[in-house]
Order: C-alpha cells, then sequence, then structure tokens
C-alpha cells in the first residue's frame, strides 16, 4: 500500500507527478472546492474553464485531469468531485472527502507521487478528521490485490501520497495521519483476506494467518483443531466442515487493552457450496467472500492492539468450509450446539448461523459486557437493503449505537427489528429449534431471531449481516475496489471507540 505524508501546500516548491484538488457540482454549475486558489492563481484563473471545457461537472466519483502545461512544478491536476452542494453551500463530510479522495487514487494510476489538497476542501484549517478521511481514501483507493497475477494488469497505482496543511508539524494532524495509516492497513489485510482464493484459504490456513497477524500485534492466540472441537462439543462447526476434507478451525483472540470486555465473534466459512441444499452455479464464485465476517473481526482485533485502545477483546472466529459430500451434514440432521441446544437442519445453506451459534455460547461464557458480531449472513439482507448498505439488529440501545458508529465510520448502515413472532416460525417437531423458516420472507431477521437464542443473558449484542456490502461484485467506487471492501472494519472500531470512552 502506498506510503502517506504531510507537508506544507507551497505549489512553486511542490514536486509530485499529480496534484488532487475537489470541485464542486454547485447550482451554477463547476466551482472550485476550498484548498485550490493557489492552483487556480498558478494557472492565471482559468482553472474552471478549463475543466468545464473537459467535461467536469463536480460529481461524485468523478475524476478530470488536465496538464498544467508547466505553469508550476506539477505535470498534472486531478479535479475530483465531491457532488452537488447542500443548501447551506458546504457539501463537504469527512465521507465525501474519503470517497473523492478514493476516486483520484484509482484514476491516477500510473503517477508514482500524488499530492492531495483534499484535506482543505472544508475552508478553514483542516480538522484531524478529514485529513484522517483523505488519507484514509487516498491509501484504500491504491489498494489492489495482485498476489495471483504473473503479469502486470496495468500501471501502478499511486505509491506515495503527500497530504498538504498548513502546519505538517502538528502534533493532531500527525496523529491523524498515522491513525488513517493503521486503518488502511488493516482494511488492506481484510481485503487480502476475503479476495484470497478459496483453494489457498481453507480453514486451517486462515486461522494461521489470523494468528500471525494477531501474534505481531501482542495478541494472545488459541487455536482449536477438528479434535480440540470435537472435545469441546462444537456440533454446529463440526457439522457444516464434515463434508469438506480440510477441516474446521476455531480461533480465540485476546487484546488485553483494559478496560470493558468486549466479546467479537464473525463469520469464517471460507467457501459456502451450500453443502447439500447446494446453490445455484451462477455466481457461487462470490462465495470465497463468506468468511468476510472473519476477516473483519480479525482485522478490527489487530487493529484495536495496534492503536492500543483502552478495552479488553476476545475476538472468537469460526471457520469451516461448506461442501457436499459422503460425509457432509443433511437436511433433517439434528446437531447439538456448543452448550447442548439442539438444532433441526433443514436447510444445509444456512450454515452460517449454525457456526455463529458455536462460537456466540463460548464468547458468552467470557461474560463480556458487549457481544458485536458480523457475518455476510443471508441473501435476505441483499434483497432489503442492497449492496452498500448492511442490517443490524440485536439489543436496541447496542444496535443503535452500532448504526452511529458506522454513521461516523462512513459505512451504511440500518437498524432492523427482531419480531418476537418469528421465533415460533423456527419451531421444530424434533428439536430446540431448526435453522430455517419455512417462509420465504423477512429471512435476515429470522437469522437474527435464531442468533438470539445463543446470547447469554444480559449481554448487550449486536449482529451486523454484511452479505451486500462486504464484496463489491460490480465497478469500483469511491474508495472500494472490485471485490472485497473491508466493510466492517471501520465500524467495528468506531463502536469500539465509543465503547472506550463512555462504557
Amino acid at each position: 500500500m502506498a506510503s502517506l505524508a504531510l507537508t506544507a501546500p507551497a505549489i512553486d516548491s511542490l514536486r509530485a507527478d499529480a496534484l488532487v484538488i475537489a470541485t464542486i457540482n454547485g447550482p451554477d454549475g463547476l466551482r472550485l472546492a476550498p484548498g485550490a486558489e493557489e492552483v487556480d492563481r498558478a494557472l492565471d484563473g482559468r482553472l474552471v474553464d478549463s475543466l468545464s471545457a473537459l467535461g467536469a461537472t463536480g460529481a461524485e466519483d468523478e475524476v478530470v485531469t488536465m496538464a498544467t502545461l508547466g505553469a508550476f512544478g506539477v505535470p498534472v491536476v486531478a479535479a475530483t468531485g465531491l457532488g452537488k452542494a447542500s443548501a447551506d453551500g458546504t457539501p463537504v463530510t469527512e465521507e465525501t472527502i474519503r470517497r473523492a479522495a478514493g476516486a483520484a487514487s484509482r484514476a491516477l494510476a500510473g503517477r508514482a507521487r500524488v499530492a492531495s489538497l483534499l484535506a482543505l476542501a472544508a475552508g478553514g484549517p483542516p480538522s484531524p478528521g478529514l485529513v484522517q478521511a483523505a488519507g484514509e481514501g487516498a491509501l484504500l483507493g491504491a489498494y489492489r490485490f495482485t498476489a495471483y497475477r504473473t503479469t502486470s494488469e496495468g500501471p501502478s497505482p499511486p505509491a506515495a501520497v503527500t497530504l498538504l496543511v498548513p502546519d505538517p508539524k502538528d502534533r493532531a494532524l500527525r496523529a491523524a495521519t498515522k491513525r488513517a495509516r493503521a486503518i488502511s492497513d488493516a482494511i488492506g489485510f481484510c481485503r487480502d483476506l476475503v479476495n484470497t482464493p478459496p483453494n489457498e484459504l481453507p480453514p486451517a490456513r486462515l486461522a494461521e494467518r489470523a494468528a500471525s497477524a494477531a501474534s505481531k500485534a501482542g495478541v494472545d492466540v488459541e487455536i482449536l483443531d477438528e479434535k480440540a472441537l470435537k472435545r469441546g462439543g462444537y456440533g454446529g462447526v463440526l457439522g457444516v466442515g464434515g463434508g469438506s476434507s480440510r477441516p474446521p478451525r476455531l480461533v480465540r483472540l485476546h487484546y488485553h487493552g483494559g478496560g470493558a470486555r468486549i466479546a467479537l465473534v464473525g463469520k469464517g466459512v471460507t467457501f459456502d457450496s451450500g453443502g447439500i441444499s447446494i446453490k445455484p452455479a451462477e455466481g457461487m464464485d462470490k462465495m470465497k467472500s463468506d468468511m468476510a465476517g472473519a476477516a473483519a473481526i480479525i482485522a478490527a482485533t489487530v487493529l484495536a492492539a495496534t492503536l492500543e485502545l483502552p478495552v479488553e477483546i476476545i475476538a472468537t472466529v469460526p471457520m469451516a468450509e461448506n461442501l457436499p459430500s459422503g460425509t457432509a451434514y443433511r437436511p433433517a440432521d439434528v446437531l447439538t450446539m456448543y452448550g447442548g441446544k439442539r438444532v433441526e437442519v433443514l436447510n444445509t445453506d444456512a450454515e452460517g448461523r449454525l457456526i455463529l451459534a458455536d462460537a456466540i455460547v463460548r464468547a458468552g461464557e467470557d461474560e463480556p459486557t458487549y457481544l458485536l458480531e458480523t457475518s455476510t449472513l443471508t441473501g435476505a439482507q441483499r434483497i432489503a437493503l442492497g449492496d452498500r448498505f448492511a442490517g443490524v439488529m440485536g439489543s436496541d440501545k447496542l444496535r443503535d449505537r452500532v448504526v452511529a458508529a458506522a454513521d461516523r465510520a462512513g459505512e451504511s448502515m440500518w437498524a432492523m427489528p427482531l419480531p418476537n413472532e418469528l421465533r415460533q416460525a423456527l419451531a421444530s417437531s424434533v428439536a430446540d429449534i431448526a435453522n430455517v423458516t419455512s417462509e420465504r420472507t423477512a429471512g435476515m431477521l429470522a437469522a437474527g431471531v435464531f442468533l438470539r437464542e445463543f446470547v447469554a443473558a444480559g449481554v448487550q449484542w449486536a449482529h451486523i449481516d454484511i452479505a451486500g456490502p462486504a464484496f463489491n461484485a460490480g465497478s469500483p467506487w469511491g474508495y472500494n475496489p472490485k471485490g472485497s471492501t473491508g466493510v466492517p472494519v471501520r465500524t467495528l472500531l468506531a463502536i469500539l471507540d465509543d465503547i472506550a470512552a463512555h462504557g
């Protein structure tokens, strides 16, 4: 990933391969955001007219480049759009800056050194939040997954990003830059895990990569293999993983940061064929992303340790590969879960909730104050909320705190209910509960109701269904590439920060 630094905005002495400025789609047409004044003066006040002639409108995700023709030491100006001006004329938010910075990094492939004025685009002295957003967006937009390429896919993304600020020695701004670097590294790690081909990432290998990253950050690691899982009675993880020749794992990560004890749980299905209830072939290749929840939890735990957050985190991450075979679990099987509850399996493609149930019960034994779980759990989430909004369920108070944290972090989430009547729809004639209902309606909510059955009494908990936003199957946008997005690492960090500050 690119390097990130601060320097003073002296255009005459600046040396870079491209300079990023911000534009706005105003009511009277294109206008420049704050920060670009000196660039405009160097171009004799013709910057808006020149960009307009090239088709610039200031729209979101738009990047228009133009040559400076020797007007100053940078050969190219890249104008990245912030979108429409709001009623008060200030459209700039941290997420707006983050997306614009990401779009610019994507557009500037082949330009090794990029300078950016985006931290100044809100006007006035730049805040640490805007500096962090500009840094995150630039770094995340420059991300590429190239581990399995033997030839280049085209020009390389920027290798060095410099944010222009009036006082590059300001401690708060330097801290914001350092934080942006740490967050971007964590998201890059999460993206790398999710993008890795499933033949290269069986449960044992995912566990090893989690352990390696956690150990480097000073986090304690415990790995349960299939024998330990059997001794412990993890029937959900063993049932889901039983159809694969590559056995399941459960990873436990413990960060001793003091403060409130927080349990984190993430679904780690390294590939989901649907099992005996096999999925359609079309789109099954995307099922390598069914461990995105696990990847986010691992990355967030390592990030919390890197940033030395004053909280205690115990992450419980179940990992399995869901395949059909002669040893696979079947519809109508009854699994005895960790803790003893028995579940009738009506659909083997509703496997995530089974491994999560084991992990949630185990996490509850640690007596946390809060439990946060995330997973690519249901196709119903995408039907209800699309591919950019995650659904959040759980205890009302913590659910709403998570949604608020997501808003601060720039990740889109929506609070969803857990209707009590759906519990009856999960009733089983032979076991304590069925893993799905017989109805096609409210699938996302029914999955949340199922998980609620395994949460320890008195624990505030939240379930984040990221089936849509965790993996971008379409074109890149903002700072999001095609493939893994790294959602919801930033939201997890934001809620951890909130708990650290307010309990």
